[in-house]
């Protein structure tokens, strides 16, 4: 059996970072929907700063780790990869490969914040 390869797409720690928390706002029914029959997901929002932290979903993170979601660049590579669909900024889809994917960061995400 093949050992399955972290991060075979080669993602930089920034898009990485920018997945992770896109995979999570998408699970999360006030700000995500997953299309059942695609397993695309649309994030309905993104979060935004405040002070020196944002808020995804459950989770505080520093505001520094979810800078990717105003680069356009994050997202014309992860679409160039299979990972989303163009559209950024009108609108952030992830493809079903998009949210399968093991970015290895979710590990960081286990306890949710009581901020």
């Amino acid at each position: 059996m093949p050992v399955q390869r972290k991060n075979p797409l080669k993602l930089n720690n920034l898009q990485l970072r920018t997945l992770v928390l896109a995979q999570i706002i998408a699970k999360d029914p006030n700000s995500g929907s997953i299309d059942e029959a695609t397993g695309d997901a649309t994030l309905l929002r993104i979060p935004h700063a405040h002070g020196d932290h944002v808020h995804v979903g459950k989770f505080v993170v520093a505001a520094r780790d979810a800078s990717g979601f105003a680069n356009p660049a994050v997202w014309v590579a992860l679409a160039r990869k299979g990972l989303a669909r163009e559209g950024y900024p009108a609108s952030i889809v992830l493809t079903r490969e998009g949210m399968e994917y093991d970015t290895g960061l979710s590990e960081n995400f286990v306890e949710e914040s009581d901020h």
